[in-house]
């Protein structure tokens, strides 16, 4: 383990137990190599009382830890009916209250990327922010033509922040293949690898202004979803420039009411933009907590979602997205069977499993959902008691889809505080059933034949000279057949590892066994037994000890 990420795994104990949260602590199982720490630490021993709830104090802690604690925070405050009210209330203020850095940063910052004094970009800037998150921060600003933009900028020294939490994440993830029972079926070393590479996009300012403006595109005209346009002059990969809208925030229910907004549609359309951007346009808002969302009311009885935050979206491989779409209305049709064998189909639990046996499961975990309000249904417990289920099966997780997951309990818990009778399988299912018959329609067919078309033909003008090339070598003799050796070699190693491993702790039980004999006849130079014991002692440690291996991160 590298000095940096132990101390940093430190830290983050210290301020566990600093805001009196040292539950968490204990309960963690990876932070048995470090309990010594716990245990001597002054922190532990001279706990003052605070006059902050377990709420604020959580809180609190989050903030201090960085930001991917504070998304993870963001995350929860979403999930209402799995959190104690106190904690849903306080991680809420996470979502846009997080702590600002000084406007004069944000400026001097500004003015480094742009090279030039901000005056001569902008005709005004309000060092104030108008909002400050885990990454960046947003300050009110005017073009020189007068209009209204918002200016994001990152958070100074963000970068070395996040590559030093990615790593404490892939030491976490190391101890828990190596302690963990569950770690084959969670896979929590591509569930960090998935992560890193959402999170590192986010600090890609350039990279968020691309993926607004393809959600525009896919909006153009749309009553659903209003996309602020984007400034290129003004953007760079720290810094971004994007209209300003006026809308309220979706979460001012009090203001919502206020001004007499149609509760139902507007939660009823939250569903169908989720469904058509994960399935039309195939390329959805990843991160739709209630900071990032607001409502345009021209027409209180037709309002109108307004998004902004565009750092995290998610795309889906084309088999996922179908075997999805097929899983999504095998469920609203109570077809478990067909559950179960698209399971099987599409490798997300072995091919050896019996179906029979787990459309039951799935049966018993569906059917009670169905004919009931939102307000009596909550994902996040289907999904919880799914998941126990298909641990029966040895179904793994599927990290390509953990942001899809996420952002549909973002929706339910939207839906949930906006309309809680929302029927969410009666809105759902016509986008679904509408997705599936434009595949097939003869117009849809037509246009991916034309798009597929060059490289056919590119295809069919290549195969005469390699089937003539593959017949003469056939003939003389020639022909090879190469094959990947990289899972022969894998194994091997694996092997070896464990040949290694089995020595070591041999000769560490005789040296150990040694020690014991010296001490217990008495013999002269006790040192020697002292010597036995430690070298055993060492054996044994190395042995314990995981071996780097090729395309995995280092932990030790």
């Amino acid at each position: 383990m590298r000095p940096r990420v132990l101390v940093r795994l430190i830290r983050i104990q210290r301020v566990l137990v600093r805001h009196r949260l040292d539950d968490f602590v204990r309960a963690t199982h990876l932070y048995r190599p470090l309990r010594f720490v716990y245990l001597i630490s002054p922190w532990t021993w001279f706990q003052r009382r605070s006059s902050l709830t377990r709420a604020q104090r959580l809180r609190l802690a989050l903030e201090e830890l960085g930001p991917i604690f504070v998304k993870f925070g963001q995350a929860l405050s979403t999930r209402r009916d799995l959190l104690p009210d106190d904690i849903a209330d306080e991680l809420a203020r996470l979502q846009d209250n997080v702590p600002p850095f000084p406007g004069t940063i944000a400026r001097a910052m500004i003015e480094r990327s742009y090279g030039a004094p901000l005056e001569s970009r902008l005709r005004a800037f309000e060092e104030a922010p108008l909002a400050a998150a885990s990454i960046a921060q947003v300050h009110a600003a005017q073009l020189q033509d007068g209009r209204e933009v918002i200016v994001k900028v990152l958070r100074p020294g963000m970068k070395a922040m996040i590559a030093l939490d990615i790593e404490v994440l892939y030491t976490i993830a190391g101890m828990a293949e190596r302690w963990w029972g569950e770690s084959r079926r969670l896979k929590p070393l591509e569930i960090v690898r998935e992560y890193e590479k959402t999170i590192l996009d986010e600090l890609d300012l350039l990279r968020e202004a691309a993926n607004a403006s393809q959600l525009k595109r896919n909006f153009f005209g749309s009553p659903l979803l209003y996309v602020p346009e984007i400034h290129w002059d003004y953007c760079r990969t720290d810094v971004l420039v994007m209209e300003r809208i006026r809308g309220v925030p979706i979460g001012d229910l009090a203001r919502l009411r206020e001004l007499g907004t149609d509760f139902r549609r507007l939660a009823e359309s939250g569903v169908e933009i989720f469904f058509t951007q994960v399935f039309r346009h195939n390329f959805f808002h990843a991160d739709m907590h209630p900071g990032n969302i607001f409502v345009l009311l021209e027409n209180p009885a037709q309002p109108r979602y307004a998004a902004v935050d565009f750092g995290i979206v998610g795309t889906l491989d084309l088999r996922d997205q179908r075997y999805l779409a097929e899983n999504f209305l095998a469920v609203f049709d109570r077809d478990y069977r067909r559950v179960a064998t698209l399971h099987v189909r599409s490798g997300w639990v072995p091919a050896d499993t019996r179906i029979d046996e787990m459309e039951s499961a799935v049966r018993t975990i569906c059917e009670p959902i169905f004919d009931r309000p939102l307000k009596q249904i909550s994902f996040g417990t289907v999904l919880l008691r799914l998941f126990e289920a298909l641990r029966r099966f040895n179904g793994q997780i599927q990290p390509q889809l953990l942001l899809l997951q996420k952002t549909l309990l973002n929706v339910e818990g939207l839906g949930r505080q906006l309309y809680p009778d929302l029927d969410i399988w009666q809105t759902a299912s016509p986008v679904l059933r509408r997705w599936m018959r434009e595949r097939v329609r003869p117009r849809t067919v037509m246009r991916e034949l034309r798009r597929s078309w060059p490289d056919a033909i590119e295809i069919l003008k290549a195969l005469p000279p390699l089937a003539a090339r593959a017949l003469e070598q056939a003939q003389d003799g020639r022909l090879r057949l190469r094959h990947d050796t990289r899972a022969l070699d894998r194994l091997r190693v694996e092997l070896l590892e464990q040949a290694w491993r089995r020595d070591r702790i041999l000769i560490g039980a005789a040296l150990a066994l040694g020690a014991m004999l010296w001490f217990a006849g008495r013999l002269e130079h006790p040192w020697i037994g002292a010597a036995l014991a430690a070298a055993g002692l060492v054996c044994w440690l190395s042995a314990r000890r995981p071996r780097r291996r090729a395309g995995r991160p280092d932990w030790h």
